[in-house]
């Protein structure tokens, strides 16, 4: 009983990785719509992951009190699933329907003859080169870095602050991670694959959860990495900017994962920085 206790830490994340992605498959199989055959996992590997962190915590400190839970599902609610929708329909009339009426040769630079998941594999490989620059440069410019404080500002890790992102910073994500494969043509299974493994992903990069990762730290963007990304010191923190894969971070020389001790307080410099959902939309004008 004891070693299975032990092993759990190793095996929680490749287990419910491989069950969102095996009931994509399954539900695209039985010929379900693509909305509910990715939204079904994203929203079954959220409560798993809750529960765990109930389970088996990595802290009992950073369980969230019930105003940062309110925040947090403000975010989750107003900046990932109602904004981004706002956000399609303004690229898709302001840049990608000119896009496609002057018939520019964009869509031949897609691999879509690559079978769907190699496909969806690629896009996630560029999608985090891409962020990679911009997660980087929001920690190095100080204009973004307004922006960017407010996913920052979190003092306790747990799944449901993935979300707490400023609007603004989510049109610049976009940018980079939507509008550039829908101007390609991308099938739209391709871009399911990739918005499951970010969300999952996402949710276990902020968890609150026991886990252990080993020689995934060097392939994925890991709980245990990102962790070190949210420290309150900045020589810490300026590190570890993949979204769902670390190698660029390895290639460019900003992976950081100290042996031998853990992390301390997570958050901003400034103790004072807003926590209300309103105070923190106006936070990057006003700090």
């Amino acid at each position: 009983m004891q070693s299975l206790k032990n092993l759990t830490p190793w095996f929680l994340y490749p287990l419910i990785m491989t069950l969102g992605f095996t009931l994509f498959s399954v539900f695209q199989f039985l010929g379900t719509s693509l909305l509910i055959s990715t939204y079904v996992p994203v929203l079954l590997t959220a409560t798993i992951i809750s529960l765990l962190e109930f389970k088996f915590p990595h802290r009992m400190e950073w369980r969230p009190g019930i105003n940062e839970i309110k925040t947090d599902v403000l975010f989750m609610a107003v900046v990932q699933l109602a904004f981004p929708p706002l956000v399609g329909f303004l690229f898709a009339y302001a840049l990608i329907e000119p896009a496609r009426a002057l018939n520019l040769p964009l869509i031949h630079l897609w691999p879509h003859d690559w079978p769907i998941w190699l496909q969806a594999l690629f896009m996630i490989l560029m999608v985090d080169f891409l962020r990679y620059w911009l997660h980087r440069a929001a920690h190095e410019n100080k204009y973004l870095w307004r922006l960017h404080s407010v996913h920052h500002s979190v003092e306790h890790l747990y799944w449901l602050n993935t979300g707490r992102f400023h609007p603004l910073e989510k049109t610049l994500q976009m940018s980079l991670d939507s509008l550039p494969f829908l101007l390609m043509g991308v099938d739209a299974k391709v871009l399911a694959l990739y918005y499951l493994a970010y969300a999952t992903n996402g949710f276990f990069q902020h968890s609150n959860i026991r886990l252990r990762f080993g020689w995934l730290n060097y392939i994925i963007g890991s709980a245990e990495l990102h962790r070190w990304h949210h420290s309150r010191e900045p020589k810490e923190s300026n590190a570890n900017y993949g979204n769902n894969v670390i190698i660029w971070d390895l290639l460019f020389g900003t992976w950081y994962l100290p042996k031998n001790r853990d992390i301390k307080n997570l958050g901003l410099q400034d103790k004072a920085y807003p926590k209300s959902f309103l105070d923190l939309m106006r936070a990057p004008f006003t700090r």
